[in-house]
C-alpha cells in the first residue's frame, strides 16, 4: 500500500480548502521572498521571545501585532476583484509599514507619555487611531464584517452611547483620549492579554503543528489509523475517527484538518459503501473534536490555562475522558451505520500495526518530549519550543530527513498559518478590554443567573445559544474568549454553590464555612451540624449576602474544588464554542466535508450536526457529575458509564442496535441510557441500566446474524 498522501489527494484537498480560503493576491517572486522572509523573522522571534528573551510584554505584544500586520496586508487584498491590481498592492505596502511604524512608535514614545503625565500629543492621537483602524481592516479582509462591528460598537459604547442608555447597562462613559490610552498604551487592550495569549500559546502550538505536518507526521497518523482500523466492518470511518481526532488536536484548524484527512477517509468510506453525506458528517464531526483532545487541544488548553491560572497539564488530564466520550460517540454512530448499510472493510492490504508503528515511532518523540515537558513543571512555551527541535532531531532518524530547507518552510508556514489568527486575537483585546472596564462581563453573568433562576441547566442552554449565535461571526478561539469571560463566572457559580450544597445537605461542611454562617445567621450552627434537607440548605445560603459567597466557597469546598469548578465552566464554554462547527446554518467544517463528499452542504451540516452530539452531552456530564472535578475513582465509573449510555442514546436515536429496534424496545434502550447517564443515581440503578443495555445488545446481535444467514441462503 502506498504510505504516503497520493497527489491526486493532496490536489483534492488543496481544492477543497481553497473554497474555504481567502482570497489571496498572486504574488510575484519578490513579494512571496519578502512575505517569507517576514514570515521566518517572525518564527524566530517568538521562539526566541518565548524561550529565551526578556523583553517587556508590550514590545513583544506590538511586535506580534506588526509582523503578522504586515503579512495579512500583503497577503489578502481588500477585495477580491483587486487581487491583480497593484495600485491596491501599493496601497496594502503603505499599510503594511503603517503597522510596523506603530511598533517602532511605541518603543520609542512610551517613556515619553509616562514623563508627561499621559497626556496624548498629536503623534500618540495618530499613531493609536492608526493601529486600531489597522485592525479593524484587516479583519474585515480576513473574517468579513462582524468582528469589526462588533469592535466598534464596544468602543462606541465606552465613549459614546453607553451613557445614553438606561438599566443595567448604563456606563457613564470614558474619554475618547482615555480609552485610546487603555487601546494602544496599556497591557489592557490591542497588547493585552489576548494579545500575550496569541504570541505566546497560541502561536507555539501552531508553529509546533507546522513543523510535525512538514516532517510527515500528518502521514504516519493516518497510516496508523489504517492499520489499527482498517481492516473491521466499518473500518474507513474509523480511520476517519482516529485518523481526524489525532490530526485534528496538532493542527489547530478543523477546516484544515477536515481537508487533510478528509480526501483520504471520505472516499475509503464511499467505496466502502457508506452513504456520501454520512461519510462527509462523519469526518465533519471528528475533525471538530480534534480540537478538544489531548495533549495539545488545538491550543485551547493553553489559553484556558491563562485565564483559569491551572496548570495545562491538569486541563489536559481532565480532558482526556471526556474527548474518549466523545469520540466514542461518533464512532458508535459509525458502528451503527455500517451494520445497517452492510459496509465491510476494503483495507485488505493494509499494513500491520506494529510493523507501522515500528516505522514511524520517531514521529511520536516530540509528543513524548512535549508531556515529560509539560509533567516536570516547563512553562508550555518553553515546553513547545523544545519540541520543536525535538521534531527536526527525530525526523534524522527516518529517511525523511527534515534539512535547512524544510525547517525554513516549517518557519514560514506556521506563521502564515498564524496570521489571520494573530489578528483576529489582537483585535479581540478591545472588546475584552471594553467588557472588563465596563463590568458588562459580570453584568451579563448576573442577567443569566437571572434569567436561569438558579437553574443550571437553563443556563447551559442560554450559553450554547450564545455559542452558537457567536459562532456564526467567531472562529471558535475567540467564540470562546468572549463567551467565557461573559459568561463563566455565572457557570462557575452555580457549579460551585451546587457542590456546597450538597455538603450542607450531607453535613459535611467545614468548620471554617461554619465560621461564616456563625458571624451571619448564628441560629444556623446546629443546623449546620447535620444532615438537612436540600430546601433547607438553599434557604441557609440565600441568607449569605453576595459580598461573602466567594469567600464561602473558597472556606467551604476548598482552593481546589473552587479551582476545578472554574475550570469545568471553562471546559463547558470551550465545548459548547465548537458546536459552530457543525450546526447549520453557518458551519464551515461540515461544508468543507460536504465539497469533498459531493453532497449537498447544508443536509451534510444537519448530518454532521446529529453526529457530533457529543459536543452538547459531555457538557452536561461536566456539569452534574464528577466527570472532570471527582477523584479518580469517580471519573472511571462516571466515564465507563457515559460510553455505554452514550453507546446506548446513539442506538436509540438511530434505531438500530446490532440489527433493526422496533418502537417498544428502543423505548427499553432509552431507560437503559437514562439509567447509565442521569447523574445523581446509585449505582445498582446504573448497573440496571448496563444489565437492559447487555441483553439487547445480545439479542439484536443474534437477530443480525439469523438475517446474514437468511441472506446467505
Amino acid at each position: 500500500m502506498n504510505t504516503n498522501l497520493t497527489k491526486d489527494s493532496s490536489e483534492s484537498g488543496e481544492e477543497a480548502l481553497s473554497q474555504f480560503e481567502l482570497s489571496q493576491r498572486d504574488h510575484s517572486p519578490l513579494l512571496t521572498n519578502v512575505i517569507t522572509t517576514i514570515a521566518v523573522i517572525l518564527a524566530l522571534l517568538h521562539i526566541w521571545f518565548n524561550t529565551l528573551a526578556t523583553v517587556p510584554e508590550l514590545l513583544v505584544s506590538a511586535t506580534h501585532f506588526a509582523g503578522f500586520a504586515a503579512m495579512c496586508a500583503l497577503t489578502y487584498p481588500a477585495a477580491k476583484r483587486l487581487k491583480y491590481s497593484k495600485i491596491a498592492l501599493c496601497i496594502d505596502i503603505i499599510i503594511a509599514i503603517a503597522a510596523m511604524s506603530c511598533l517602532i512608535y511605541i518603543a520609542l514614545a512610551e517613556d515619553a507619555l509616562y514623563e508627561r503625565g499621559v497626556t496624548f500629543i498629536a503623534s500618540d492621537w495618530f499613531f493609536s487611531i492608526l493601529a486600531v483602524v489597522i485592525v479593524l481592516e484587516l479583519i474585515r479582509r480576513t473574517m468579513g464584517w462582524f468582528i469589526p462591528l462588533l469592535i466598534i460598537v464596544a468602543l462606541s459604547y465606552v465613549v459614546w452611547w453607553g451613557d445614553l442608555i438606561s438599566g443595567v447597562f448604563a456606563f457613564p462613559g470614558l474619554s475618547t483620549e482615555t480609552i485610546l490610552y487603555r487601546s494602544f498604551y496599556s497591557s489592557e487592550g490591542l497588547f493585552g492579554p489576548i494579545s500575550r495569549i496569541s504570541w505566546s500559546y497560541v502561536f507555539m502550538f501552531i508553529l509546533f503543528g507546522a513543523f510535525l505536518v512538514k516532517s510527515g507526521a500528518g502521514d504516519f497518523i493516518i497510516r496508523v489509523s489504517r492499520a489499527v482500523a482498517g481492516k473491521i466492518i466499518g473500518g474507513p470511518g474509523f480511520v476517519a475517527v482516529l485518523g481526524s481526532g489525532l490530526m485534528g488536536s496538532v493542527s489547530g484548524s478543523s477546516v484544515a484538518n477536515t481537508v487533510s484527512t478528509g480526501v483520504i477517509t471520505i472516499p475509503l468510506m464511499k467505496k466502502a459503501g457508506f452513504p456520501a453525506r454520512f461519510s462527509a458528517g462523519v469526518e465533519a464531526a471528528a475533525s471538530t473534536g480534534g480540537q478538544l483532545m489531548p495533549p495539545v487541544m488545538g491550543a485551547g488548553a493553553f489559553i484556558m490555562a491563562s485565564y483559569t491560572q491551572i496548570p495545562y497539564v491538569d486541563i489536559i488530564a481532565v480532558s482526556f475522558v471526556p474527548a474518549l466520550i466523545y469520540f466514542l460517540s461518533v464512532a458508535f454512530f459509525v458502528r451503527i451505520e455500517a451494520k445497517r448499510s452492510g459496509v465491510q472493510s476494503v483495507e485488505k492490504n493494509s499494513e500491520p500495526v506494529l510493523k507501522v508503528l515500528i516505522s514511524g515511532w520517531h514521529y511520536l518523540i516530540p509528543l513524548v518530549v512535549l508531556v515529560i515537558l509539560l509533567i516536570n513543571g516547563f512553562t508550555p512555551t518553553y515546553a513547545a519550543g523544545l519540541s520543536i527541535l525535538s521534531v527536526v532531531v527525530a525526523s534524522w532518524l527516518s529517511p525523511n530527513k527534515m534539512g535547512l530547507r524544510d525547517v525554513i518552510d516549517a518557519l514560514s508556514q506556521g506563521s502564515k498559518n498564524m496570521a489571520t489568527t494573530a489578528v483576529l486575537l489582537t483585535g479581540i483585546g478591545l472588546v475584552v478590554n471594553v467588557i472588563s472596564t465596563t463590568g458588562v462581563g459580570n453584568t451579563f453573568s448576573l442577567m443569566i443567573n437571572s434569567w436561569a433562576d438558579g437553574n443550571l441547566f437553563m443556563m447551559l442552554g442560554l450559553v450554547a445559544i450564545a455559542s452558537l449565535v457567536l459562532g456564526m461571526g467567531l472562529p471558535v478561539t475567540a467564540s470562546y474568549i468572549v463567551l467565557g469571560t461573559l459568561s463563566a463566572p455565572a457557570i462557575y457559580s452555580l457549579i460551585a454553590e451546587q457542590q456546597l450544597l450538597e455538603m450542607m445537605v450531607n453535613g459535611q461542611l467545614p468548620e471554617q464555612a461554619k465560621t461564616i454562617f456563625m458571624l451571619l445567621a448564628p441560629e444556623s450552627i446546629d443546623a449546620l451540624a447535620r444532615p438537612m434537607l436540600l430546601e433547607d440548605a438553599k434557604v441557609l445560603f440565600s441568607l449569605v449576602p453576595d459580598d461573602f459567597k466567594s469567600s464561602l466557597l473558597e472556606q467551604g469546598l476548598g482552593l481546589e474544588k473552587v479551582g476545578l469548578a472554574l475550570l469545568t465552566a471553562h471546559l463547558i464554554i470551550f465545548w459548547l464554542s465548537q458546536d459552530s462547527n457543525v450546526t447549520p446554518p453557518v458551519c464551515l467544517t461540515a461544508f468543507a466535508a460536504a465539497t469533498i463528499a459531493k453532497t449537498p452542504p447544508m443536509k451534510t451540516g444537519f448530518t454532521a450536526w446529529k453526529v457530533a452530539k457529543g459536543l452538547y452531552l459531555v457538557p452536561l456530564l461536566m456539569a452534574y457529575t464528577p466527570l472532570v472535578n471527582g477523584d479518580i475513582t469517580d471519573v472511571i465509573v462516571v466515564g465507563g458509564f457515559a460510553i455505554l449510555g452514550t453507546w446506548a442514546l446513539v442506538a436509540t436515536l438511530e434505531g438500530y442496535l446490532e440489527s433493526p429496534l422496533n418502537p417498544l424496545l428502543r423505548g427499553v434502550l432509552l431507560i437503559s441510557a437514562l439509567l447509565m447517564l442521569w447523574p445523581d443515581i446509585e449505582i445498582y440503578f446504573r448497573m440496571l441500566g448496563l444489565l437492559i443495555f447487555a441483553i439487547l445488545f445480545a439479542v439484536t446481535t443474534k437477530n443480525y446474524k439469523l438475517n446474514r444467514e437468511s441472506i446467505a441462503r
